[in-house]
């Protein structure tokens, strides 16, 4: 049996990670972070700055013949006032590219959200530890996906033989940006959210900078883009923006020019995929701001409801039908000298049926079921032998 005195303890480094773009040292530990810190130093929304904090997509990596492995953390959720309490979140253990166990820490920091004031409380909390026990004898290759939902500090890990960081697998490596669908809202765990399914079905290297409610057109995202290496980049746009009503037809196309020009500065003829939203019925034909319904809120449900009026797209506010159309538009044209980009209707990945099956929970997020079947539909359409990834090989 393992003693106290068996176990090696291995401080958490940046070269043991894959999926952040940058880290930084607290005076707990290592704290992954998606966006470099020039983009953080340039960002002063509170929410951009939680989304990009959470790991979503990272994990940690190492090789080694352990049967036993902990990892302390720290982690820092968020509970919502009147909403039921949200599980824990997940960390999904990998062995050679196979899902071989879960887990979750105790503990830990929690921000108490009023989302009819639009405050927050910050409650300090203890670290936690992650076990996972008895792995397969023999080398391998272990992967700790960290959480998708909770910012994650890492303290230090724990092994019963040696660890190393891994042999790159020499896949290439995707990169996609997008809204909280792509961050994983309501997916059951670190690997089922869609990227991280469509990835491992894609066989390649996943790089998420799924930013929830903060995929906005934002020129420090868009410049983290240019300068990330990448084989394959998508860049799922449309749906924050309707949601926090943050622009007009008129600043939407430049926008998403900008955008495209500033990412195409550093992968000139990198593969490019620009999707559009998936089916959102409260957003279709009806502007934002999108706002909790407070009714709901009362009986204990999160629900989400649109706050705009359909008759204002006359005066240029943004729906998912306008922003499809642009997108569909400035996608075309471009690709006269850009023959790298590309263009997929959301609504491939899910779309009215979709909606009649598996309606959205809070009219809003996919829940872990849609997750997965968003993600084979996005590497059967994009990676498969006639998508567009698979064609610029």
């Amino acid at each position: 049996m393992t003693t106290e005195h068996d176990w090696i303890t291995t401080t958490v480094t940046a070269d043991l990670l894959r999926g952040a773009l940058d880290t930084e040292r607290t005076e707990q530990g290592l704290l992954p972070h998606r966006l470099p810190a020039r983009a953080r130093a340039q960002n002063t929304d509170g929410q951009l700055a939680m989304a990009e904090s959470h790991p979503s997509g990272v994990r940690l990596v190492f090789r080694t013949r352990a049967t036993r492995v902990e990892l302390d953390a720290l982690r820092t959720r968020r509970s919502y006032v009147g909403v039921p309490e949200r599980p824990a979140g997940v960390y999904d253990l990998l062995v050679d590219g196979r899902l071989a166990a879960q887990g979750s820490v105790d503990g830990g920091n929690v921000v108490v959200v009023d989302m009819t004031t639009g405050t927050d409380e910050h409650r300090p909390g203890p670290a936690g530890t992650v076990r996972f026990e008895p792995l397969p004898e023999g080398d391998k290759d272990v992967e700790i996906w960290l959480p998708h939902n909770e910012t994650t500090e890492l303290i230090a890990l724990r092994t019963d033989a040696p660890v190393e960081p891994a042999r790159h697998p020499g896949r290439k490596v995707w990169l996609h940006h997008g809204s909280s669908i792509s961050h994983g809202s309501d997916a059951a765990s670190p690997t089922g959210i869609w990227p991280a399914t469509a990835a491992a079905l894609g066989d390649v290297e996943l790089v998420n900078l799924g930013l929830a409610g903060s995929a906005l057109l934002d020129p420090f995202t868009a410049r983290a883009l240019r300068d990330t290496p990448a084989d394959f980049i998508s860049l799922k746009i449309g749906i924050n923006l309707v949601n926090l009503d943050l622009m007009r037809s008129r600043a939407f196309g430049p926008a998403v020019h900008g955008f495209l020009d500033t990412v195409r500065e550093g992968h000139p003829t990198t593969p490019l995929l620009v999707v559009s939203p998936i089916l959102c019925p409260i957003h279709e034909d009806t502007p934002g701001p999108c706002a909790p319904d407070v009714e709901g809120l009362r009986e204990g449900r999160l629900r989400f409801v649109a706050m705009g009026d359909p008759a204002e797209r006359a005066s240029g506010k943004l729906t998912l039908n306008v922003i499809r159309d642009e997108l569909s538009r400035i996608v075309r044209e471009r690709a006269a000298d850009d023959p790298h980009l590309h263009y997929l209707d959301g609504r491939e990945l899910y779309g009215e049926a979709d909606f009649a099956e598996l309606p959205l929970p809070d009219d809003l997020h996919p829940d872990a079921t849609t997750h997965r079947r968003i993600g084979e539909r996005f590497a059967k359409l994009v990676f498969g032998d006639d998508g567009p990834f698979a064609r610029e090989v």
